[in-house]
């Protein structure tokens, strides 16, 4: 009886040949726009607004580098077709300015300040709050310390005064006391301290909010398996907590690492005067100051096509560093 034929080609696959994945069929636009209209119906309107309000100014920035003046056209598109193009020479002037870096360094000395003092705040105190055992109680502290959040710099900043000025709470209890009152509000050495404690009062409890969303994904059984091994609280905190937390932690270091130049500008704003150009000037006033209030827009976004871009390579480097430790970071590469 003779053999049955072996079927050689493309019909059967030797058994040692890579399998290839299956390609997946591309679904029309069409399909996929009827498929998902209720989704992109949602997304919309923020996404209108990050377009209107974050990727159309980036067009702007072209007039670092023009000579621009507003009133050569009936329209902005004219005046900028008519001002003269002039290239770096925004940037000479304000590299060659003492007052832009006045600002700059002291947007870094409060920045630095900020992330040593101020950035670990709503770290602990979520931890403070994902321990309490009371809901109640846990609840009632949430919302005491998420209220400030919601009060303007301008709310802020006369609540200061009223606890710390020349004529507030704090003056009239020394005063009374026979003691010389503290010159807080406008000491100019101590402004740095100021500005943080009122960020901290207004910000930390709301910080908190993302703190407390990556505690509540750690799984309580590795506490309970610590626990039963004799780790300590300090223990459970340092091996449990905290692990949990560092890629959290890292991102929105990242983040703020980008967004080291923009200290604010309202609360520095309402604060300048009392101390002085000097103590209280930031690279946000300072476009206000040197730019706006004189006209002279080319060299406000000469300043502020700066902070971007070192606000980008500070990101780039963090991001590096986070890679270099082990962690995502922001993005990675696939």
């Amino acid at each position: 009886m003779s053999e049955p034929a072996v079927v050689v080609g493309p019909e059967r696959a030797r058994p040692d040949a890579p399998t290839r994945a299956p390609r997946r069929r591309r679904v029309p636009l069409g399909t996929r726009l009827r498929r998902d209209w209720q989704l992109l119906a949602m997304v919309a309107p923020g996404f209108g607004i990050l377009l209107v309000f974050s990727y159309l100014p980036i067009a702007g920035n072209v007039i670092a580098f023009q000579d621009y003046n507003p009133y050569l056209g009936d329209n902005p598109w004219q005046a900028f077709t008519r001002s003269n193009w002039i290239g770096f020479g925004q940037f000479q002037l304000l590299f060659d300015d003492p007052a832009f870096w006045d600002a700059f360094r002291n947007t870094l000395a409060i920045t630095a300040f900020q992330l040593v003092f101020f950035f670990p705040l709503p770290i602990v105190l979520a931890v403070m709050l994902h321990n309490l055992l009371s809901s109640r109680l846990r609840g009632l502290v949430q919302t005491i310390v998420y209220l400030p959040h919601f009060f303007s710099w301008v709310l802020v900043v006369t609540f200061f005064v009223a606890m710390l000025g020349g004529a507030g709470l704090l003056a009239q209890t020394m005063r009374d006391a026979g003691m010389q009152p503290w010159n807080v509000m406008t000491n100019p050495d101590t402004f740095i301290v100021l500005v943080t404690a009122e960020a901290v009062w207004k910000d930390v409890g709301w910080g908190t909010i993302v703190f407390l969303a990556a505690l509540s994904t750690i799984d309580q059984d590795l506490y309970e398996a610590a626990a039963a091994d004799g780790a300590g609280r300090w223990r459970r905190l340092w091996h449990i907590t905290l692990p949990g937390l560092r890629p959290v932690i890292v991102l929105l270091l990242i983040l703020r690492l980008g967004d080291a130049l923009s200290v604010g500008f309202e609360q520095f704003l309402l604060q300048r005067d009392a101390v002085g150009r000097q103590a209280a000037e930031v690279l946000d006033t300072f476009v206000y100051h040197f730019s706006i209030a004189t006209g002279n827009y080319g060299y406000g976004a000469a300043a502020g096509l700066f902070k971007a871009v070192v606000g980008l390579v500070l990101i780039l480097a963090a991001n590096r560093v986070a890679h270099l430790l082990g962690e995502r970071g922001i993005y990675a590469k696939s």
